[in-house]
């Protein structure tokens, strides 16, 4: 959709939602406005700082949807994609960048990145109850998970869910509630690789290997697997599987050769392989690669 088409959407769009607020709203119209606004999630956008402007605008006019149409799965998984998204590139990359020069800025950042990354938690898992009643408390439970299978269609919200739930998570370690859930994140992600494992081109792999490393008891060898499986998911065209390694294996082990090799990948996979994702990922391994003097 290009900007032109994008305006009248959301004109007409806003429009229409000013009517429904008056109004027994139109299955059939919520529906297409829903679909709609899926779509229009993973469009192309090389530019990201008016991805940035333009992504404030599309949320909330896609949250305000979300509220008529709650079992549209497309738009909850655009959504919780959205403000997953927003945080991380927007808002926590911010904090890192301003930390070294304003550390009261960049822990007020990060507590607005905490509050996204549960708004994003907050939608994925209220659609996927709707389908899979109690949930969180199955995840809870980890008696009851073993008879808790995930359908196709839903491996994209657990996954958004799951590293929303995480991401929050890894900037609360101050609050014992927020450690408490990293057990459900994981178990969460785990129902997703047990559909799906090579979903997002190697997104949950990655994202495994993550939490393997973050998690009490988890081993680095594990880990590894998990990244090798993203990289063979991904053939290479997802950056954020390198910029993951990186910045989860090889700078906490203080290996700074592994650690640039990894980032020189991510940016030679970003700019081979355009899109939005990879544009965000291009931008953070430029930013690990200049700043690697201090980490090492």
């Amino acid at each position: 959709m290009n900007r032109s088409r994008l305006v009248h959407f959301c004109v007409v769009c806003c429009a229409t939602l000013a009517l429904l607020s008056g109004c027994s709203a139109s299955r059939w119209v919520a529906n297409h406005i829903a679909d709609a606004l899926a779509e229009q999630a993973d469009a192309p956008e090389d530019d990201l700082l008016l991805a940035r402007d333009a992504g404030a605008f599309y949320l909330k006019l896609s949250e305000s949807m979300l509220r008529r149409a709650p079992e549209h799965m497309g738009l909850a998984e655009a959504v919780a994609a959205g403000f997953t998204r927003y945080a991380y590139a927007f808002i926590a990359f911010e904090a890192d960048r301003v930390e070294s020069n304003d550390a009261r800025l960049a822990a007020q950042l990060r507590m607005r990145s905490v509050r996204m990354y549960r708004r994003a938690n907050g939608h994925a898992m209220r659609a996927l109850e709707l389908h899979y009643p109690s949930l969180r408390a199955q995840l809870t439970d980890s008696a009851q998970t073993p008879g808790l299978t995930l359908r196709a269609e839903h491996v994209g919200l657990a996954y958004w869910a799951s590293a929303s739930w995480a991401a929050s998570i890894s900037l609360s370690t101050s609050s014992a509630q927020a450690i408490a859930d990293l057990p459900l994140a994981i178990r969460l992600a785990e129902l997703a690789w047990e559909r799906q494992p090579d979903f997002g081109q190697g997104s949950l792999a990655s994202l495994m290997g993550s939490l393997e490393a973050a998690r009490p008891g988890g081993t680095r060898a594990s880990a590894e697997r998990f990244f090798d499986q993203a990289s063979t998911a991904s053939g290479g065209a997802n950056a954020a599987v390198f910029v993951a390694r990186a910045e989860t294996l090889a700078a906490p082990s203080g290996d700074r050769q592994a650690f640039e090799g990894l980032l020189e990948q991510a940016i030679a996979s970003a700019e081979r392989h355009r899109s939005p994702d990879n544009g965000l990922m291009l931008e953070r391994a430029k930013w690990l690669l200049s700043t690697a003097e201090e980490r090492f």
